[in-house]
């Protein structure tokens, strides 16, 4: 099993990443994104939920010379202690924690809590990566994020989404890729599954 010490070395960590085992995305998740962005080295990026996530993509930036994130998170706690840590780590310049408080949004008539985004820039998004809102919050909990982003995506844009090895994560692919027909999907079954979209 890929460990968080290996990414670490992967990447050129001089500390020890902060994890915390309820929250924090597997370290396998965190290899896959990350050997995206060291190979494709999108411009904008965009993570649905803060945390050891911002450090691994802004690292990526920051070894790539190129790139920026933009994390949305609902936790005002969260958003304060990933700036912290962005900054223990010297990656603030890489990446923006924007505070999103969760708000009611309607799409197709349903109702769902998502994240109050006003203050994204007005960016093509290049590479999203979905790890919330958490799914205890409601039903398809993530889903919004595709019809709410996807004027925004760039025509190469990526998706990937974490824990999509659950029923729920699972049925929300399958309406988007009902409603959003262009997408190629590819699975990969890890230790919590990864979902990926690609135009």
């Amino acid at each position: 099993m890929f460990s968080y010490r290996s990414l670490e070395y992967l990447l050129g960590f001089d500390k020890v990443l902060p994890v915390t085992e309820k929250w924090s995305a597997a370290a396998d998740f965190l290899k896959i994104i990350s050997d995206y962005c060291m190979e494709n080295k999108p411009q904008n990026i965009v993570e649905c939920s803060s945390g050891t996530s911002s450090l691994v993509l802004s690292q990526c930036c920051r070894t790539n010379q190129h790139g920026h994130v933009y994390s949305l998170e609902n936790g005002k706690e969260f958003v304060n202690q990933t700036r912290e840590q962005l900054a223990d780590f010297s990656l603030t310049e890489f990446c923006d924690v924007l505070h999103a408080s969760l708000k009611t949004v309607s799409i197709s008539d349903e109702a769902f809590q998502w994240y109050d985004y006003s203050d994204l820039p007005d960016i093509q998004i290049d590479l999203l990566v979905v790890d919330g809102p958490p799914g205890f919050i409601q039903k398809h909990s993530r889903y919004p994020a595709l019809p709410l982003l996807f004027d925004r995506l760039a025509r190469h844009c990526t998706i990937f989404m974490d824990d999509a090895g659950r029923d729920d994560e699972q049925e929300i692919i399958k309406r988007w890729l009902k409603v959003y027909p262009g997408f190629q999907f590819d699975y990969i079954s890890n230790e919590r599954g990864c979902a990926i979209l690609r135009r």
